[in-house]
């Protein structure tokens, strides 16, 4: 049986750490509304309450909202639109049943926050007209993406394009999921102050003072970019995108300081048998891409 496309108001909900992000898309797939409310980590258990309050100001602005997606961290299997892992700061979303708990008749599509990143980026950002997207987020840790083919890729156990856990370096000291030498180990914002020696503990420092012309600081941040160089290249051999989305805040602050060398080791690193590097790009849609993507998915997914 053909599903019919949802047409009314679609509401994405993009669930991080900090901030909880909702964008609703009009009729024709563009933002009519955004807007985010603080992610109280010390009251985390409220967050399912929050959220249904947020849904209900805005259904009182805007009118029903046709389809519901949510973003989250954690694994999302195929056949279940809930977190079946999840572990650390925002536990209570393993297991939490989204339709009942914000009251909802429809169902509440429930996607990864990296695979929803990707597919608001593919809608409405920078891989927009291109259906073979590897997506990156650099930040806390290395998030990651894949579209082959114009359909995002999830995996059994909804594990595929966790690409911040490839390895590296081998034999290596193990990240939080046992990889060895993993990416995001090698650029991540959380092992700056060990790849730094203790001299930063975030990676806009390093960055800033990579810029003001430190040569130690330039030398653990180019370093950092090599291996991301490296990561790159072995995706590209694996999945062969025409383009990737380099989004997060590492991505956004660096800007052409983290593309420069990046290019400059891609030249290195590239298997060219086509002549031409993959295109690197920037994220376009900021922290809204997620939920711009659960939106997507959600109206996608809904009859």
């Amino acid at each position: 049986m053909v599903r019919e496309r949802v047409t009314g108001l679609a509401l994405g909900i993009d669930i991080g750490g900090t901030y909880t992000k909702f964008v609703v898309l009009g009729a024709d797939g563009q933002v009519v509304d955004r807007q985010r409310l603080p992610t109280d980590d010390t009251a985390a258990r409220r967050l399912p309450a929050d959220v249904a309050g947020a849904l209900d100001q805005i259904e009182a602005r805007l009118g029903a909202v046709a389809a519901i997606g949510i973003a989250c961290p954690g694994l999302v299997r195929r056949d279940r639109n809930v977190v079946h892992w999840m572990r650390g700061r925002l536990d209570v979303l393993e297991g939490l049943d989204w339709t009942r708990a914000l009251g909802r008749s429809e169902q509440v599509h429930v996607i990864n926050d990296a695979h929803a990143a990707l597919a608001g980026e593919c809608a409405l950002g920078a891989g927009r007209g291109c259906a073979d997207v590897v997506m990156l987020t650099l930040g806390t840790g290395v998030g990651g993406a894949i579209m082959s083919e114009g359909r995002v890729l999830r995996g059994a156990s909804g594990r595929a394009g966790h690409l911040g856990h490839i390895a590296l370096q081998v034999p290596g000291a193990k990240d939080i999921v046992n990889t060895p030498g993993s990416l995001e180990d090698a650029i991540g914002n959380c092992t700056v102050a060990q790849r730094s020696g203790g001299r930063f503990s975030s990676t806009a420092d390093l960055v800033a003072a990579h810029r003001g012309g430190d040569a130690d600081a330039t030398r653990v941040w180019e370093e950092s970019v090599m291996r991301l160089a490296a990561g790159i290249a072995s995706i590209v051999n694996a999945v062969d995108p025409a383009r990737v989305i380099l989004g997060g805040g590492i991505a956004s602050h660096a800007g052409d300081a983290l593309l420069g060398p990046l290019h400059h080791w891609m030249n290195q690193y590239e298997w060219r048998p086509c002549d031409t590097g993959v295109e690197i790009v920037l994220a376009g849609l900021g922290d809204y891409a997620g939920a711009v993507g659960a939106a997507t998915h959600a109206r996608e997914h809904s009859a």
